[in-house]
């Protein structure tokens, strides 16, 4: 039976893919849990919405607060652009 012998830069390259592995895992983890903060809200209150429908009940309060959360998310969005920075900076130099 041979004996596998694995040199140090195999042993470095395989160390190096885990942790380009490990980044891409932690930024779509990142992405994840800022995309659920802003529309977190929206999908409880849709998901919400839909079970009482099902049940047979009136949903109608909850498809208002999801309409409610969605319109937030967006004036979040809209208010926090790359564009916004440029403003910012010229306050702070101003005081």
């Amino acid at each position: 039976m041979p004996v596998r012998v694995h040199s140090a830069s195999r042993i470095r390259q395989l160390g190096q893919s885990m942790v380009e592995y490990v980044i891409i895992v932690a930024l779509v983890a990142v992405a994840a849990i800022a995309v659920y903060q802003l529309f977190g809200q929206v999908v409880r209150s849709q998901t919400a919405a839909m079970a009482r429908e099902i049940a047979g009940e009136d949903g109608s309060a909850e498809s208002r607060a999801a309409q409610s959360a969605a319109k937030s998310a967006k004036s979040q969005t809209a208010a926090r652009s790359l564009k916004s920075f440029t403003g910012n900076a010229a306050q702070a130099g101003a005081h």
